[in-house]
Formats: structure tokens, C-alpha cells, sequence
């Protein structure tokens, strides 16, 4: 136990280590925020479906030699986001047919450009990095974790300023419209700011696993707690544990950082699971 206590100490002195964790605990929080609400709403898929049309832009970007590929991911997403929820609206178009379409055609084509226009020689690396994270987020600039943490810092204050309307919106959209609210404007806030989430959390956890840092520490909150409150709290609590354990665990045994945090977001809702079993589903 002291030997694993010098190594944690020893890698954490270092600032990479350091800009790593901030980088995680952050993107895990504003996750968890917004993950609730997807739940609630039936959408937790539009983060699969976003961080799809993420990994194609950002072959796009790679393609194209972009120096910062965020200046293209980030509006191609957030533009993505707008459509996927005007398509949800539409009767033709059902949300869940929209996200699947678009997240299938976005990884078929991301993956197509990568073999066309290959911008390294090893081509399966980059992909499966992409998909499932790589150590590139022990790779970050002093530039990359200011960004990260302007745009963490705008996501918490936005879900606060908003959160009665969002808490509206979530559980009875239609008696909100009736009330006043304007419930097509705050979708689309969710939205746009889901979007910037994913683009985000490419780095953390990859394109593939993305959907499980915003849904599994909301399902595991609700396994404990009913109260609105209580579960966006808990599921903020968890997600900030669990990616930060995660960090550590991937740090100390050199397992992929991604993969590493999603495990430990597994175990996290298999526990909360039996403790809400035990407790008999009170409310709370």
C-alpha cells in the first residue's frame, strides 16, 4: 500500500498529471449535469449519435492539417445537435431514426476519409484511439486545459442559471409551453451545450464511450435517489469519483484511460444498484 501511495504521489507531481485530471474531473461534471436531463427526456443517445459526427470531423480536420481541429469539430457538432432536435420534432423523422442515421453515416464516413486520405502510417491507431481515447489527454497544453476549463466553468453556470426552466422542460414540456416557457429554445440550450460536452470528452474517453460518462452516473443517482435534485447532485458526485479514480487507476496500471473510466462508472451503478435494492426504493 505505501509503494502505491509513493507512485500516485510521484505521478502526480508531475503537471501533466496534474492538467490530466483537472481536464477529467471537469468534463466528468459538466456530463453528469446534463446527463440527467437526457435520461429523463429519452435522448441519452444523442451522445452517441454527436460524438460519431465528432470522429468525422475530426478526420476532416486531420485531412485537412488543421492546426486546432476544435475550430471545426465544435460547430460541425453543435450544428449537428440543432438539426437532431429539429428532427425529433418532426414526425417523419423520429429522434431515435435521426441519431441512429446520422451517428452510423458520420462513423462510416470518418472512417473511409482516414483510409483515403491517411495522415499517419498507422492508421488502426489512430481510429482505435479516437474510439476509445488514447493517452492524449496526458498530452495537453496549457491552452487545451484553459479552453476546457473556460468552457466547464460556462456549462455549470448555464445549468444553474437555468435550472428551474430545464427541470421544467425535462419532466412536463407541454405544461411548460402552456405555462410561457419558451421549451424550444431551452432544447435547444440542452442541445447546444451536449454538444460541447462531446467534443470535450474526445480526448477523455474516445468517440465510442462517450455516451457512457453522460448516462451512467445519472442511472446510478436514480438507483439511490427520486428527488430531481438529489439525483443531479449524486450523479455529479459519482461522475467527478469515478473519472478521477479512473485517472489514478489508468496512471498506476497503465490500462487506457477511457476504457479504465467506464469500468469504474460500471461498478459505480452495480453498487448503487444493490444499495437502492436494499433500501427498498424510498423515495428520497
Amino acid at each position: 500500500m505505501t509503494e502505491i501511495i509513493e507512485k500516485l504521489s510521484f505521478y502526480l507531481s508531475h503537471p501533466f498529471v496534474q492538467r490530466a485530471v483537472i481536464v477529467g474531473v471537469l468534463i466528468a461534471l459538466c456530463s453528469s449535469l446534463l446527463g440527467v436531463t437526457l435520461v429523463l427526456k429519452r435522448f441519452s443517445f444523442i451522445g452517441d449519435g454527436l460524438s460519431h459526427v465528432a470522429f468525422g470531423a475530426m478526420t476532416i480536420a486531420a485531412v485537412t492539417n488543421l492546426t486546432n481541429n476544435i475550430l471545426l469539430v465544435m460547430p460541425v457538432t453543435v450544428i449537428t445537435a440543432i438539426l437532431l432536435l429539429r428532427s425529433g420534432q418532426n414526425a417523419k423523422i423520429k429522434g431515435d431514426a435521426a441519431v441512429a442515421m446520422i451517428s452510423v453515416a458520420s462513423l462510416a464516413f470518418g472512417y473511409l476519409i482516414m483510409n483515403l486520405f491517411p495522415s499517419s502510417s498507422n492508421i488502426s491507431a489512430d481510429v482505435c484511439s479516437t474510439l476509445f481515447g488514447s493517452v492524449s489527454i496526458l498530452t495537453l497544453t496549457n491552452v487545451e486545459v484553459w479552453t476546457c476549463t473556460i468552457l466547464s466553468i460556462v456549462v455549470v453556470i448555464v445549468f444553474i442559471l437555468f435550472y428551474n426552466k430545464i427541470f421544467a422542460v425535462t419532466f412536463d414540456e407541454d405544461f411548460s409551453k402552456a405555462t410561457g416557457t419558451k421549451a424550444d429554445a431551452y432544447n435547444l440550450l440542452i442541445a447546444i451545450v451536449t454538444a460541447v460536452i462531446i467534443v470535450l470528452a474526445m480526448n477523455l474517453v474516445g468517440s465510442l464511450l462517450i455516451s457512457a460518462l453522460v448516462i451512467f452516473p445519472a442511472l446510478s443517482a436514480m438507483r439511490v435517489f427520486r428527488n430531481f435534485r438529489s439525483v443531479t447532485i449524486c450523479s455529479a458526485v459519482l461522475s467527478v469519483c469515478c473519472a478521477f479514480l479512473g485517472i489514478i487507476i489508468s496512471i498506476l496500471y497503465g490500462t487506457p484511460i477511457g476504457s479504465t473510466i467506464v469500468a469504474v462508472d460500471t461498478v459505480a451503478f452495480l453498487i448503487c444498484t444493490l444499495v437502492g435494492l436494499l433500501c427498498g426504493g424510498r423515495s428520497r
